[in-house]
C-alpha cells in the first residue's frame, strides 16, 4: 500500500478529530474536496481507515474508577488464550485486553462504579475462570492519551 505525504496528513487530521469535514481536510492539504473524497474512500478501501469512534467522559456514564488487571494463565495453548481473549472482551466493563509478555500474560483495562464494583467484576469473571491462576490490579489514577499514530513508514519523498 502506497501512502504519501498528502495521505499521511489526511491521516493525521482525522485521528485528531474525527469530525472534521472534507471541506476542511481540503483546505488544509490544499486539494480539491472531491479529491479528499477519492483519497478517503480508498483509504477505507485498502483497510488504512478501519473505524471510527467517539471519546466519551466515564463519569457521564456512571465509571467511578478504571484499574489494569494483570493476569497470569497457567497454560499457554493458543486455543486456549484464544478463546479467553473472546469471551473477556464480551464483558461490558473490559476496554481493552492485551496479550503480552513479560511476568503476566494479559493487561485487561477495566471500568467500574467503585471499588466493590471492581471487586466483584473481578471474582465474577476473572478469577474463577478455569486456568486462571493469578491476578494482581492497579487502580488507574489518571490517564494521558495521544490518538495520533506516528508516520514510522520508509519515507520515499514523494
Amino acid at each position: 500500500m502506497n501512502l504519501d505525504r498528502i495521505d499521511a496528513e489526511i491521516i493525521r487530521l482525522l485521528q485528531n478529530d474525527g469530525r472534521i469535514s472534507n471541506k476542511q481536510i481540503a483546505a488544509r492539504t490544499g486539494l480539491a474536496p472531491s479529491s479528499v473524497h477519492d483519497r478517503l474512500k480508498r483509504l477505507w478501501q485498502d483497510g488504512v481507515l478501519i473505524g471510527a469512534h467517539v471519546t466519551v467522559d466515564p463519569a457521564a456514564m456512571g465509571v467511578g474508577l478504571e484499574a489494569l488487571l494483570m493476569i497470569e494463565l497457567a497454560k499457554h495453548e493458543r486455543s486456549t488464550v484464544d478463546r479467553f481473549m473472546e469471551e473477556i472482551v464480551e464483558i461490558p466493563e473490559v476496554r481493552t485486553a492485551h496479550l503480552i509478555t513479560g511476568r503476566y500474560d494479559l493487561v485487561v483495562h477495566v471500568v467500574a462504579r467503585d471499588t466493590r464494583h471492581l471487586k466483584d467484576l473481578a471474582l465474577d469473571h476473572f478469577t474463577n475462570r478455569p486456568g486462571v491462576t493469578r491476578i494482581e490490579t492497579s487502580i488507574i489514577y489518571e490517564t494521558k492519551s495521544r490518538h495520533e499514530l506516528p508516520w514510522l513508514m520508509a519515507r520515499t519523498g514523494a
